[in-house]
């Protein structure tokens, strides 16, 4: 199906502002690709945390800074909960208000989540949506007083994943993009990331939903993100913890040695302790690994 790529259509897809915090939820296609007729309906589970699932229609919402702080810089927040569903305030809204306090400009992505009853091919759906968010962020850096120079993405767990993969995967376009717009993030920012997909380092719900259990070997290594470094990847910082049950810490580990192995910056954060899924606050360290990034990022000129 046809996506909207063209700057001057952009005003044809849907927006819907909301009053708090210049908020603005912007769909990302008006013909979603790779999509089939279905009647799923979204649904929020707040038991624990809120979550999102039966994603059909893919959004990106616009956290925009006060424009006296504004510095440019952009980030694509990708959420996680394994691909069944999103973690939408606090691996979401909840950073992308945080980012806002710095001058970053933030993007919640609401991806669509792999499931053959939406879409013909569950392995690329979620990086369409990436890839797609990435290309509305730069073809309307203007209009948002962003710097198409300096956006990055930024993602949670199996929402790390997805961030990695379009780290990695950034040549492989598989939306429409008629004015060849960079699909590459200039950074990246991996929170307990999955990262890999082989035997020892696997996060199996994650695998099931994107690839399936029985995946080839090669689908394997495809969807590994560092067995996919090269040299063009873009730099990154990472934060995990030793004693993560859900997501080996290895997983951090083996992406930043294959970095630093082709030369690429990248710095990594390990907790002795934290687990998996704390967004913003690792509950067992008055530390913020936030400050650190924010650090970093001023290093490498983003701030």
């Amino acid at each position: 199906m046809r996506t909207t790529t063209l700057i001057t259509c952009f005003l044809s897809i849907c927006f819907a502002t909301i009053s708090a915090k210049a908020q603005t939820i912007v769909n990302l296609y008006t013909d979603i690709p790779n999509s089939i007729k279905n009647d799923l309906v979204e649904k929020i589970d707040t038991v624990k945390k809120t979550r999102l699932s039966g994603v059909t229609i893919p959004t990106i919402t616009a956290y925009l800074p006060d424009p006296k702080i504004a510095n440019g810089t952009a980030v694509l927040i990708c959420p996680g909960g394994g691909y069944t569903y999103l973690v939408v305030n606090m691996e979401g809204r909840d950073i992308a208000l945080e980012l806002n306090k710095k001058g970053i400009a933030a993007f919640v992505l609401k991806y669509r989540l792999p499931s053959p009853q939406i879409m013909v091919n569950t392995e690329i759906g979620p990086l369409q949506d990436a890839q797609q968010g990435m290309k509305l962020i730069r073809e309307n850096a203007s209009k948002w007083n962003i710097n198409p120079n300096k956006v990055g993405i930024m993602g949670f767990s199996a929402g790390g994943h997805l961030a990695a993969t379009a780290s990695v995967m950034f040549e492989r376009k598989l939306i429409e993009n008629k004015l060849n717009t960079n699909l590459r993030p200039d950074f990246s920012v991996l929170v307990y990331p999955v990262i890999s997909f082989t035997d020892s380092l696997v996060h199996v719900g994650s695998k099931t939903k994107l690839i399936g259990e029985k995946a080839s070997a090669e689908k394997v290594i495809a969807y590994s993100a560092e067995l996919q470094v090269k040299a063009s990847c873009p730099p990154a910082f990472l934060v995990h913890s030793s004693n993560d049950k859900v997501v080996p810490v290895a997983n951090s580990i083996n992406y930043y040695l294959a970095l630093q192995k082709l030369g690429i910056k990248a710095e990594l954060h390990i907790y002795q302790a934290g687990g998996h899924g704390y967004g913003l606050n690792n509950p067992t360290t008055k530390d913020k690994w936030i400050e650190s990034c924010y650090n970093w990022m001023l290093t490498n000129k983003w701030l």
